[in-house]
């Protein structure tokens, strides 16, 4: 089991937990939404993609965040997953964010999606 993100407590009053799989969605979804230089001990940590959001949305810059999202998980959950594909759709002020990845602890694929407004 591992501790459950966001951090809240279960009905027991302790640390509520996860398993694996939603943890690793979990770990997915802060790398994606931390800029490099919020975490102190790792600053270097995050994709950057809310730095974006002044960026027109459109196909280039949708292209733009599926490299560096892309590289962002394979820089820092390679270890837990093999990822893919990744694709993006800039549909007016929101772009559409579909991960393709593979669990390496267990070889099963999986599927996010996420949506952010820009």
């Amino acid at each position: 089991m591992d501790i459950d993100f966001p951090y809240h407590f279960d009905g027991r009053g302790r640390t509520a937990t996860t398993d694996r799989d939603d943890h690793v969605r979990d770990m997915i979804e802060q790398l994606i939404f931390t800029n490099p230089g919020e975490r102190v001990n790792r600053p270097d940590f995050g994709c950057g993609i809310r730095r974006m959001v002044f960026a027109p949305n459109s196909e280039v810059s949708a292209s733009l965040a599926e490299v560096m999202i892309f590289e962002a998980l394979k820089r820092w959950l390679d270890p837990a997953i093999s990822v893919s594909d990744v694709r993006n759709n800039a549909v007016n002020e929101r772009l559409e964010i579909r991960i393709a990845y593979v669990l390496k602890a267990r070889g099963e694929r999986r599927y996010l999606n996420l949506e952010i407004t820009l």
